[in-house]
This record gives structure tokens, sequence and C-alpha cells, in this order.
């Protein structure tokens, strides 16, 4: 029996639906720490996030505005690059429509290059980031989120490996084209669909 059978059947004896959790992922009730570069000194009077690019209104807000904008919660599973996956994770934050819905994207605004800290990027098509699973999130499991895990916020896009889901984000910049981001210069698929096994290169 293959370790993602016998994994699947586990699942079954807990009464999970193993459907759930797309080709050549382990569920884990752990939270792995994973990013490239450190845990980056946040001084938030001095924090902003920013939108430009193809848009209308160019916004920037500081985190005091960002946490007073509408928000809601998720409980999403959540899918890494690496194998895992871990079910019902549960974000609260800024829905990325309210942002996207204050901005007005142009017409010929197609992509988005998400940008962090350390210089960090990631590329989403503009209807994958409009999505409505997807938050700016600055809670986790009913906590502040911790920095290891992206505070004072994190992107977060369920339906994509979780790189795309950036963590410390500080914008977006609206494109009319495909730009790629950090991971995807360095071999990492220019779209990430667990569900294809979108991991690197080729797939």
């Amino acid at each position: 029996m293959s370790f993602f059978t016998r994994r699947a059947r586990e699942l079954e004896a807990k009464g999970v639906d193993p459907s759930r959790v797309p080709p050549g992922q382990y569920v884990t009730d752990r939270f792995p720490v994973l990013h490239a570069g450190v845990v980056p000194n946040v001084d938030l009077d001095k924090w902003d996030f920013r939108v430009e690019g193809l848009v209308e209104r160019p916004l920037r807000f500081t985190y005091e505005e960002i946490r007073a904008l509408p928000r809601e919660k998720r409980v999403v599973d959540i899918h890494c690059v690496t194998k895992w996956s871990k079910l019902d994770t549960e974000w609260e934050g800024v829905p990325v429509r309210e942002v996207i819905q204050r901005c007005r994207p142009l017409p010929e605004a197609t992509h988005v290059l998400v940008w962090a800290e350390h210089g960090f990027t990631a590329n989403l098509p503009l209807a994958d980031l409009a999505r409505d699973d997807n938050l700016l999130a600055y809670r986790y499991g009913g906590e502040e989120l911790e920095p290891e895990h992206g505070w004072p916020l994190r992107l977060v896009v369920p339906h994509l490996y979780f790189w795309k889901s950036v963590k410390w984000v500080r914008g977006f910049r609206f494109l009319d084209h495909d730009e790629p981001g950090f991971w995807e210069r360095n071999g990492y698929h220019m779209y990430g669909d667990p569900w294809r096994e979108q991991r690197y290169w080729g797939d």
C-alpha cells in the first residue's frame, strides 16, 4: 500500500472525505513554517499597503486603515507545494474584493503582481485574486497572526498552492500581462493549481 493510499484510508477512518486532498498531498495537523529569508521586523507606524498600476484609484492604507475595513472569516483547506495540506484552517481579515472594489482596475488589467517585505513577489491572474474566498488576513485560528506566518498581513488564496498566499504582504500592482514573481523565476509553476499538480516548470 502506498503512502498516499494509507493516508487516504486514515482520513476516511476519521470521517474526512479524502477527495478534499489534491493528488500527491498528505494531511498534517501541524502548520509548517516555510519562507525565503528571515521574519521581518515590522514598524506599524511606518507600514503601509499600496495598490498601483492599471487602476482608476491608486490606494495607500495604513495598518489602522486596513483593520478598519470590513472583515470576514474564512474556513478553508490549504495546500503547500512541498506536499502537505492542512484542512479547515480559520482566517480572519479583509476580503480582497474590498480592495479591488475601491481601486477599480482598468479594463486592460489582467494580472496582479503581489509584493511583500524583502522584495518578495508572486503573480496571480486578476480573476484568481478577485475570488470570494481570498483574504488579506491578520488573524488565524481566533488569534492574531504570528509573525512567522505572515503578521501583520498575509494574503490567503486557498485554491492555489500556498506560496501564492504571500506572507508580510505590502501591495498589489495591476498589470496587462503576466509577470513571474520570486518563486516563479526560480522554477515554480506560473499558476500553481494543486488539483493539477502544477508545482514546477513543465508540470
